[in-house]
């Protein structure tokens, strides 16, 4: 998987929050993050700016750069003390005139929705567990057990724990009360899917590629309620979580299963209208691949699936960047394009 068709030289601002209230340690890992993608493009050859998010004016933050003499990476999960503002970011950079990587503000919104999300799976006739939203303490008429329950506007799996798992109806309730108690927000409920999960990357727009699939391997655990993605399995480096998951890349999988996964995250993609890039969370059981999240503007750590299946399919983590600049910059004329699109040959065409 090549790059011949990117520009090397787009002027990139690489836009990334910073909350000063978030623990040293915090502050720190995201500084190098963010300094390790700025540095990636800079070795390609993209000029790179680095600019700190610290408050909700955009307007005020980049008033000494211009929409028409850069791309901006949108590398801003919220605004600062202000869960869930994924979308605004991107609002204010659209009110603006730039153009950035990654999804539109409507993309971002819906993501933040697992209802929504759900909503737009169903409509496209896409697998997605069984499922019900409960606003309050008394989840009534529930019999699909185990099953999970998730905070409904939460991501990064936050709230996601063991206890998630529930296996009666008192469980049930259990955590139902505990979701609205905590995070008071509704709680989504799902038929938990105990089965192969996959983390599939898609890239592009129009013509899309799908990178290799990685699969979380839970072998590790005997019950179901520990084969699953909690917080601390992502963010946790000491817990048992995140060091007994082990990570398959590519996943091991046949040639029907590879197509119908594929094929599976393709409409995903589609369906939650997601732009330059994604990453689907997809189960599989009985032969069906279940939809369980869409994830516009995925991390792009360097040692995310995201870009660890980008390594695997040819691209080194400064050609990744560059692709997604590229892919932005097509968006606007006032970028002199080679007149190809960048991604190459082995895609998919949108229909």
């Amino acid at each position: 998987m090549g790059t011949q068709h990117c520009r090397p030289d787009l002027p990139v601002l690489m836009l990334h929050n910073l909350d000063r209230h978030w623990p040293a340690d915090a502050i720190s890992e995201a500084l190098d993050l963010t300094n390790r993608l700025s540095q990636a493009l800079l070795e390609i050859g993209h000029p790179t700016e680095m600019v700190c998010v610290e408050g909700n004016d955009l307007n005020h933050l980049l008033k000494d750069h211009r929409p028409d003499q850069c791309i901006v990476f949108n590398w801003c999960e919220e605004i600062p003390s202000l869960p869930r503002s994924a979308d605004r970011v991107a609002a204010q950079l659209e009110d603006l005139g730039f153009v950035f990587t990654g999804a539109d503000s409507k993309a971002l919104a819906l993501s933040q929705d697992k209802f929504q999300i759900k909503q737009c799976l169903i409509g496209k006739q896409i697998a997605t567990p069984r499922w019900e939203i409960f606003g309050r303490p008394h989840p009534v008429g529930w019999e699909v057990f185990p099953a999970i329950v998730k905070p409904v506007f939460e991501h990064c799996s936050f709230g996601i724990t063991h206890e998630s798992v529930v296996y009666d109806a008192r469980q049930l309730r259990q955590r139902v009360e505990y979701v609205l108690d905590t995070f008071h927000q509704p709680a989504l409920v799902e038929d938990f899917i105990d089965g192969r999960e996959f983390h599939v990357s898609v890239i592009g727009n129009g013509r899309l590629r799908v990178l290799p699939a990685a699969e979380m391997d839970f072998s590790a655990f005997t019950e179901p309620s520990g084969r699953l993605c909690t917080y601390d399995s992502k963010f946790d480096p000491t817990s048992s979580d995140y060091q007994l998951i082990d990570l398959k890349l590519p996943a091991p999988l046949s040639g029907e299963e590879q197509n119908h996964l594929e094929a599976t995250a393709l409409a995903a993609y589609r369906a939650a209208s997601c732009r330059d890039y994604a990453r689907m969370d997809i189960r599989l059981r009985d032969g069906i691949f279940y939809v369980l999240d869409v994830n516009p503007n995925a991390d792009l750590s360097p040692d995310a699936s995201l870009a660890l299946a980008a390594e695997v399919a040819g691209l080194s983590y400064g050609q990744l960047g560059s692709l997604l600049v590229n892919l932005a910059a097509q968006r606007s004329p006032k970028f002199d394009q080679l007149g190809k699109n960048p991604l190459p040959d082995g895609v998919v065409e949108d229909v």
